[in-house]
């Protein structure tokens, strides 16, 4: 069997359908039944049962797919201590990013990086934080924001001051609906000890949407009022109604952005060659206000004015 095929076996079971596995990998679906009927048959068992809406995996498949997630450590140990072991800058880079992160500057970060290390693999899942928090063990470096992922190396990278948005001038003189999105919980805290803190707007939550573009658009066709990133609204600050988010202190409401890494992977020859070129690229967000550099640290930053 190839290497391939006991991926295939994880996707599958993570996806739970042939048809959702087929557009996050990017086959299609016949070629993976296909293929998924070849394992089998070399296996000698049933590894799923399918169902018109699931795939249930058996007590053989069970066996099947710890074997295959332990091949796939074992080649990828593998593979970095061969790139270790060479000092070349090459091999498989796995990240996992907050959405915000990948869609406004991974992109730049990426194609800059790629083209001065053409043999690096760039693996990458995106997600809210809370997400990428939750796979950190299984990548080589995670960009989260809120704080650092306690017991990594953390590298702070920006500060991303918050904004309320709205099409009609603020403070509001009659109650605006409020529009929320989907994020983690460190996100919802910080609009929770701001909200607490206000007693000028009048609003009430009546939205909550699946992405921060989504509740952008809303606010822009006058459907309500919507707290965003400056990062991602440079030129809604110029266009719409906006007001800083301010804490009780009177000190500016700041989400902050932080690369962590994993200690015993960060000799890597394509992980540190990543974090250099990481730290010098988000010199370049204007926005960002104070940059500190916390390696090793591995602790979470002790409460401040501007969280």
């Amino acid at each position: 069997m190839r290497m391939e095929d006991y991926d295939l076996l994880i996707q599958l079971h993570e996806c739970g359908t042939i048809r959702s596995t087929a557009k996050k990998i990017l086959l299609s679906q016949p070629a993976i039944t296909q293929r998924l009927k070849y394992i089998e048959e070399e296996l000698g068992g049933a590894i799923f049962v399918r169902t018109s809406k699931k795939l249930w995996i058996t007590p053989f498949g069970e066996l099947a797919l710890d074997s295959a997630r332990e091949i796939l450590q074992k080649e990828k140990e593998l593979k970095d201590k061969l790139a270790m072991a060479e000092g070349r800058v090459s091999g498989t880079l796995s990240i996992g990013a907050s959405s915000l992160y990948s869609q406004y500057f991974l992109p730049e970060i990426l194609q800059s990086f790629t083209k001065m290390y053409p043999e690096v693999t760039i693996d990458l899942i995106t997600g809210i934080s809370s997400e990428v928090r939750s796979s950190a063990f299984d990548n080589h470096l995670s960009i989260v924001r809120g704080e650092p992922i306690s017991g990594f190396d953390s590298i702070h990278l920006l500060n991303d001051p918050l904004y309320l948005f709205d099409l009609f001038p603020l403070p509001p003189v009659t109650e605006r609906p409020f529009i929320e999105f989907k994020t983690d919980s460190d996100f919802t805290r910080l609009l929770e000890e701001w909200r607490e803190n206000q007693k000028e707007l009048i609003y009430r939550p009546t939205m909550k949407v699946d992405h921060f573009e989504t509740a952008k658009q809303m606010m822009k066709h006058g459907l309500g009022m919507t707290v965003l990133p400056g990062s991602i609204a440079h030129e809604e600050k110029e266009e719409y109604a906006c007001l800083p988010l301010v804490n009780q202190e009177g000190n500016a409401v700041i989400r902050e952005t932080w690369a962590c890494v994993k200690p015993d992977v960060r000799s890597l020859p394509q992980v540190d060659a990543f974090l250099q070129h990481l730290k010098k690229r988000s010199g370049n967000h204007e926005f960002s206000g104070k940059r500190a550099d916390r390696n090793h640290s591995g602790e979470n930053p002790s409460p401040s004015s501007d969280l």
